[in-house]
This record gives structure tokens, C-alpha cells and sequence, in this order.
């Protein structure tokens, strides 16, 4: 029952993969008009300021969700450690957490100076688009960075699922 359970969840959740990925591909057409669009009016300098936002917008949400599901793990880690964990063990994961740390907290002054860049690029367009124009970028904008999220999360749970789906199996062996 468990393992049928599972399967469906598993179903579900491939399924949903595949409407993102439909959303992911709708947004980025949206994207590339709203591009053409800024091309189109701007000066070479403010298509360059707005080319380079949006390829940092990926890097950074990227970076800062990764940074974050290799701190927790590695969070996990040091709580689930028991008396018979060597010392040295425990030391190479404080290590770690206080590498992931300080990533994570530079990844976040990347984002912050990034939030500053998008106010920046949002001001230089309001100046050429029209507010129909405009409010697509913003809502481009928006949903790029809610999708990659999005996305992480369902591909971690489908990730999850196959894990749990082999050790199920894998025991009833």
C-alpha cells in the first residue's frame, strides 16, 4: 500500500514537473519579447544593464537555494550526530557549516545588491516602455525567480520520493 501510495505522489508530482515546465517555457517567451522590446528602445548601455540583471537574477536565486539546501543538510547532519560520532567527524562538519555560513551570507548581500540593480533597470525602462510593457517585465521578472524556486522544490521532492521508493522496495526484497 505504501509503495502504491508513493508511486501516486510520485505521479502527481512528475505531472505538476510538467506544467512548470509549460509555466518555466510560457514565462521566458515573455521574456523574450519583453527583450526585444527593451532592445528595441534603449541605449546599448541600458539593454546591457538589463541583459546582465537578468542573467544575474538566475546565477543568484540559483546560488542562494543551492547554499541553502547544502547548509540544512549539513545542519541535519550535526543534530543527528550521537556519542559515538568521532571527534574529528564533528569538526569537519562544524567546518563546513561555518563555510556554508558565510557563503550564505555573502550569496545574500549578492541578492540584496541585485534587489538594488532590479529598482535600477526598473527605472531605466519605466523612462521607454509603455505600463503594459512595463508591468510584463515586472511580472516576467517575478515569476523567473518564483519558478527556479518552484521548480527546486518539486525536483527535491520527486527526488525524495524515488529515494523512499527505492528503499521500500529495496527492503522488500
Amino acid at each position: 500500500e505504501l509503495i502504491d501510495s508513493i508511486s501516486r505522489k510520485l505521479q502527481v508530482l512528475r505531472e505538476a514537473r510538467e506544467t512548470l515546465l509549460e509555466d518555466i517555457q510560457a514565462n521566458n517567451i515573455l521574456g523574450e519579447e519583453v527583450e526585444a522590446i527593451v532592445k528595441e528602445v534603449c541605449k546599448p548601455n541600458e539593454f546591457d544593464k538589463f541583459k546582465m540583471f537578468i542573467g544575474d537574477l538566475d546565477k543568484v536565486v540559483n546560488l542562494l537555494l543551492s547554499l541553502s539546501g547544502r547548509l540544512a543538510r549539513v545542519e541535519n547532519a550535526l543534530n543527528n550526530l550521537d556519542e559515538s560520532t568521532s571527534p574529528e567527524e564533528r569538526r569537519t562538519l562544524v567546518e563546513k557549516q561555518k563555510l556554508l555560513t558565510q557563503q550564505h551570507e555573502d550569496a545574500k548581500e549578492l541578492k540584496e545588491n541585485l534587489d538594488r540593480r532590479e529598482r535600477i533597470v526598473f527605472d531605466i525602462l519605466a523612462n521607454y516602455l509603455s505600463e503594459e510593457n512595463l508591468a510584463d517585465y515586472e511580472h516576467f521578472v517575478k515569476m523567473k525567480s518564483a519558478l527556479i524556486i518552484e521548480q527546486r522544490e518539486l525536483e527535491d521532492k520527486i527526488k525524495l520520493g524515488e529515494e523512499q521508493l527505492k528503499c521500500l522496495t529495496d527492503s522488500l526484497q
